[in-house]
């Protein structure tokens, strides 16, 4: 028998790996039930009006063609929490892409050719798409979480002017789009007043919810189905167009309704990292003690969604100072709605922190290692709370040491091959450890099998794999005796994925669910079990949601080696390595994917990744993966994920962290660092691509 003490912490190879590499996985839109037809909608091409007018004749026209759904014709729906979800109800168009009508077909191509088919008019009015820091129309947003708005510590402003060594720069990270492998799509199903949706999503849960509250259902009454999810990077955190137009679609047709979108649509409809622009003052003492922090960020937002991109909440956490001011803005613009990004706030917030960081210490003379040693800390500067755990120091340190960061030339420009110039940077990261209530159920059955139930979503994360091993952990049973079913709205209620929070907080239900059902069998004393079986079920409401004397966050360092090509401006990245304090690693082979998944991501925003939003149309030119450039395995040669292993009890049960985006956090800014040493320009504007560097001087 295998040794079941050490079921967590192994290297357990994924358990839906089989199904995907032989194809029997099946995704949102590859469920066809019998009669299923297809849906393609049609986006708006103004970026802010009224309809006038549909004409639908000439799509009605074609062969196939069974609707096309509007504002005037389309199911009338409840008014949403989310105002993106508002779909087909009146004639307002708040920004460009946004879905206008809805054409149904028999056949993918007929639905297609339909939705093209269709003449929308427009009365449009003027639009302001651009963000400035200046902006008018610039707000403080309320502050309902403690991770935007403003935050004042001591007399930053005061501390800043009196201190010896200061910087004040600016930075600017574009739009970002998520652009998962798999497409937003749904399969939805209506019959006998009960709605069934296949829906690509981060939580059926709350797709489930919504859509119950949209069409005025009894929550039983819906069920969603997310089994296998193609990625999503937070655009599927929330409930998206596609289940609720699906979902409308079947009702009118009384037929089975797939539709997927097309990506070249995803920019518009599921969110995106809003552009930040940042100024950062840092200011320290000769030995590099900082003094004052003052972090100011405005991002854009929609005229009908709120969504700050809390890019100053890591300021708040990483770098301690006895003066600070942090001050979030944001400016509604008729531009589509942003939404969750990889690490968002943190990504961009940290890429800004990190950069100054950098620079602070260029002026001070000093060591980039050693200025980020000089301001550790064992608590929160904002709160106050100790931290559960902060090992940021010894990852710098071990970071440096695997990188053999000691035999770097300080000095930019020192190290050249031929056209090439060499760089290294190094980066803090930090990002919030986070665990919601969820339920869970556990059952053991006479043949010494255990089926352990819980709603989570694995979108590529190994979700099944961990959770089965810590349920056979609490159970003190071997891993291949449990069996997991996710991904089911029908099953216990359970968060979604998204916040690196989806194990702490599935798992521990999945924790508590089996240590109870051991407790219940062990009180049997080996009596046998009823035919049935026995279950247990398991809801951590109150208890990981609970507050907490602690600070809890994870921490990493990123080291990266680049070459810049004097000649075609091109970078390119010799080396990352990232060092990790994320707490107990539950499952290396899993854990380590994720780290270089979103180290590769950060590369991505580092050099290749951008969007800009066209001032004249009120759309994003780079709206599909011709344009917006994606890193491929050739743009990273050699990249390493290590970590230190943490005991940290006041967390959660299993003493593990979120590892799905501290990777990310940190890496654009090693990168735009060693850039820097590499050219002795510094760059403020991502992503750093030919042109940009070209432009630097003496290049």
């Amino acid at each position: 028998m295998p040794d079941t003490v050490s079921a967590l912490g192994t290297p357990a190879g994924r358990r839906e790996g089989p199904a995907k590499v032989t194809g029997t996985a099946r995704y949102a839109a590859e469920h066809t039930p019998p009669g299923c037809v297809h849906a393609w909608p049609v986006p708006a091409t103004v970026a802010r009006g009224t309809i006038t007018s549909v004409d639908a004749s000439a799509a009605l026209a074609l062969p196939g063609v069974i609707t096309v759904l509007t504002h005037e014709n389309a199911p009338r729906l409840t008014e949403p929490e989310d105002a993106t979800l508002h779909l087909l109800q009146d004639a307002r168009v708040p920004h460009w892409g946004w879905f206008v009508a809805l054409a149904v077909a028999d056949t993918l191509e007929g639905a297609r050719e339909a939705a093209a088919a269709v003449r929308v008019s427009y009365a449009e009015e003027p639009h302001d798409v651009e963000l400035r820091a200046d902006h008018p129309d610039a707000y403080v947003p309320e502050d309902t979480d403690g991770t935007s708005g403003e935050h004042l510590r001591g007399e930053a402003d005061n501390a800043f002017a009196a201190a010896p060594f200061r910087v004040d720069v600016a930075y600017r990270v574009p739009p970002l789009h998520n652009h998962p492998m798999e497409p937003h799509a749904a399969t939805a199903v209506w019959q006998d007043g009960r709605l069934t949706v296949h829906d690509s999503s981060q939580g059926a849960t709350k797709v489930r919810d919504t859509l119950a509250d949209l069409f005025t259902l009894d929550k039983e009454r819906v069920t969603v189905v997310s089994d296998h999810v193609g990625g999503g990077f937070g655009s599927k955190g929330t409930p998206r167009p596609q289940p609720v137009l699906a979902a409308m679609a079947a009702k009118v047709t009384g037929r089975p309704v797939k539709l997927a979108l097309h990506r070249r649509h995803l920019p518009a409809v599921v969110g995106h990292r809003s552009p930040t622009l940042h100024r950062l003052r840092l200011a320290a003492e000769a030995d590099g003690t900082l003094t004052s922090v003052i972090h100011e960020v405005t991002s854009h937002t929609s005229r009908i969604k709120e969504f700050p991109e809390t890019a100053t909440a890591p300021t708040r956490v990483i770098h301690p100072s006895p003066h600070a001011r942090t001050t979030q803005r944001v400016v509604p613009l008729d531009v589509p709605s942003p939404s969750w990004m990889r690490a968002p706030g943190e990504a961009p917030g940290m890429y800004a922190l990190e950069s100054a960081m950098d620079e602070l210490a260029s002026a001070l003379g000093m060591d980039p290692v050693e200025l980020r040693l000089r301001n550790d800390t064992d608590t929160e500067p904002d709160s106050g709370k100790p931290f559960s755990s902060r090992h940021l120091a010894e990852c710098l340190r071990e970071g440096a040491r695997r990188f053999q960061w000691s035999q770097r030339d300080p000095q930019p420009r020192s190290r050249r091959e031929g056209a090439l110039l060499i760089g290294t940077g190094v980066a803090a990261a930090t990002y919030p450890v986070m665990a919601s209530p969820s339920r869970a159920s556990a059952h053991a059955h006479p043949d010494g099998g255990f089926d352990i139930k819980v709603n989570a979503t694995d979108i590529g994360t190994g979700a099944r794999t961990v959770l089965a091993q810590i349920a056979a952990d609490a159970l003190g049973v071997p891993l291949e005796r449990i069996r997991i079913a996710i991904g089911d709205s029908d099953l216990p209620d359970a968060p979604l994925a998204g916040g690196s929070s989806g194990t702490a907080s599935w798992g521990w239900a999945v924790h508590e669910a089996g240590k109870r059902l051991a407790e219940t069998l062990a009180r049997r004393r080996g009596e046998p079990l009823p035919p049935e079986g026995i279950g247990v079920t398991a809801d951590t409401a109150g208890t990981a949601d609970a507050d907490s004397d602690y600070a809890r966050h994870s921490f990493g360092a990123h080291f990266a080696e680049v070459s810049v090509d004097t000649v075609s401006g091109e970078v390119r990245v010799r080396r990352l390595l990232g060092v990790y304090a994320a707490g107990h690693i539950l499952n290396p082979r899993t854990a380590r994917s994720q780290f270089v998944g979103a180290m590769v991501m950060g590369l991505g925003m580092a050099l290749t990744e951008g969007s800009t939003m066209d001032p004249a149309f009120g759309d994003f030119t780079e709206c599909d993966l011709a344009s917006y450039h994606v890193p491929a395995h050739a743009d990273v040669p050699a990249i390493e994920a290590h970590w230190i292993d943490e005991d940290d009890p006041h967390i959660n049960p299993m003493g593990s962290k979120g590892i799905g985006e501290i990777g990310i956090v940190g890496t654009a800014a090693a990168i735009g660092n060693a850039v820097h040493h590499a050219t002795g320009v510094r760059f403020r504007e991502l992503p750093l691509t030919p042109d940009r560097i070209l432009t630097g001087d003496g290049i």
